[in-house]
């Protein structure tokens, strides 16, 4: 089993920053790749950016290209998503994800925590 418990979220003026913190705990065969999303009101889960705890892969949408970091801290078993330059638009929930690194869905997922940008 794998738990994942998400932190940082809040309220944030347009032009600001947060950063977000997933900590994770359970086997790390399943949790090879780790990815964050996020779920606007109304809106449809869209993927935001993902990376391997082996290796330094990172993808991200193209949304967030230029804005967002997705990072990791092994010591800690968390994975951080820096934002800059937020946006109105960024104003979601947004959740922490993990998936065995064979299988095309993520398995695992926070309960989400949540980002407002006012403007």
């Amino acid at each position: 089993q794998v738990q994942l418990v998400e932190s940082g979220g809040g309220l944030v003026q347009a032009g600001g920053s947060l950063r977000l913190s997933c900590a994770a705990s359970g086997r790390t065969f399943s949790r090879d790749v780790m990815g964050w999303f996020r779920q606007a009101p109304g809106m449809e889960r869209e993927f935001v950016a993902s990376i391997r705890w082996s290796g330094d892969s990172t993808y991200y949408a193209d949304s967030v290209k230029g804005r967002f970091t997705i990072s990791r801290d092994d010591a800690k078993n968390t994975v951080y998503l820096q934002m800059n330059s937020l946006k109105p638009e960024d104003t979601a929930v947004y959740y922490c994800a993990s998936k065995r690194g064979f299988v095309s869905n993520y398995e695992y997922w926070g309960q989400g925590t949540q980002v407002t940008v006012s403007s």
